[in-house]
């Protein structure tokens, strides 16, 4: 392996290589964690990956198999439900650290937390489903520009194992009682044995990653990341590349370094986002017209494993609009040949496509 070839061996790792019958819990478990504070581009994140629905896809979500919360560093995420109560236990405190400032400036200790806390329990017991602004008018909260208090009290509420999503409502989120959506594992880990599980379950499914990409995607400090590759050092394969070690599962299989493949994926895919640096797959030249400095990532249009430009889309009536910004200049060929891989999200979609 070379440093050329890791951008479609993480495509393999990935899922997206090659089709594969994998349910989308089974997307969403295999990867660990998937961003999601877009929610829209977030399910297609995971279609991207299997052959399922958006439909499907939210059947899930609304049956709780894969739950959307807060979890791993400060912003939604999708996880399946068999892992999410081990992932919540061991990222609540670092996640937590980071609002605890802004909550207190807001008036909210731990102690009035508790008590919102208690609140928002009795207003969801017995499976009612109810959207932030919702719960928000159940307990007098005024909407304030400004105000952070929504924000702050539902991510902790998230954080401390209270709420999870519940079923849409329309086209809108709501949210519900944890435990009334997926049962407690009757077996707890420790935080060095989770941290562990999650190394191995990320390496695995993002390699060949390196300590820094890890420590990025999970949100712990290096030296934490290196403790727990320590532990699962002899489970893993690694490969030294210009004096940087990039680790991998050890169910890896060789892919053909020359294999064609066009993908249009989503505003913050793990494909970019889960790495620290991201010169495997997108040049530095052209990193500012993929995402900002402050976090917001666009749709991206990837030919071997390789940014060449971006797409957004726009749901009309009858059909959905897609509008394609490549890097480089194309003839019309060029673009007809990629334009077909756009089929799987019209499939996707269930709708018809037009794309320019």
């Amino acid at each position: 392996m070379i440093h050329q070839e890791i951008a479609n061996y993480r495509l393999a790792s990935q899922k997206l290589l090659k089709q594969n019958q994998n349910t989308p819990q089974e997307i969403v478990q295999h990867l660990g964690a998937i961003q999601a504070q877009d929610y829209a581009m977030a399910k297609w994140a995971i279609g991207s990956r299997c052959n399922a629905t958006e439909k499907e896809i939210e059947e899930a979500i609304n049956s709780g198999k894969i739950i959307r919360t807060h979890i791993l560093r400060p912003t939604w995420h999708f996880v399946s439900a068999d892992d999410i109560y081990w992932m919540l236990d061991l990222s609540r405190a670092q996640v937590k650290r980071l609002f605890t400032s802004s909550a207190r400036q807001h008036g909210y200790d731990e102690k009035k937390l508790d008590q919102v806390n208690s609140s928002i329990e009795k207003l969801l017991s017995g499976n009612n489903h109810l959207t932030r602004d919702e719960i928000m008018q159940e307990l007098n909260i005024k909407k304030a520009s400004g105000d952070l208090s929504p924000v702050i009290i539902m991510m902790n509420a998230e954080l401390e194992g209270l709420v999870c999503n519940g079923k849409m409502k329309g086209k809108q989120i709501s949210y519900a009682l944890l435990e009334e959506r997926v049962s407690k594992p009757k077996t707890t880990l420790t935080k060095e044995e989770a941290l562990a599980k999650l190394a191995k379950r990320y390496f695995e499914s993002h390699g060949p990653a390196t300590l820094l990409d890890f420590s990025w995607w999970s949100g712990f400090p290096p030296t934490a990341a290196r403790l727990a590759i320590n532990t699962i050092e002899s489970e893993l394969y690694s490969i030294e590349i210009d004096n940087q070690k990039y680790w991998f599962g050890t169910n890896f299989t060789e892919v053909d370094n020359f294999c064609e493949s066009v993908h249009f994926l989503p505003a913050f895919d793990e494909i970019l986002i889960s790495y620290k640096t991201r010169e495997a797959s997108i040049l530095l030249e052209h990193q500012s017209k993929a995402f900002t400095n402050n976090g917001i990532f666009k749709p991206i249009i990837l030919e071997n494993g390789k940014v060449i430009g971006t797409w957004k889309r726009t749901i009309k009536k009858d059909h959905a609009k897609i509008e394609t910004q490549f890097f480089s200049d194309l003839d019309e060929n060029k673009k007809s040949t990629l334009f077909k891989a756009i089929k799987p999200f019209e499939n996707y979609l269930e709708t018809k496509i037009s794309i320019k």
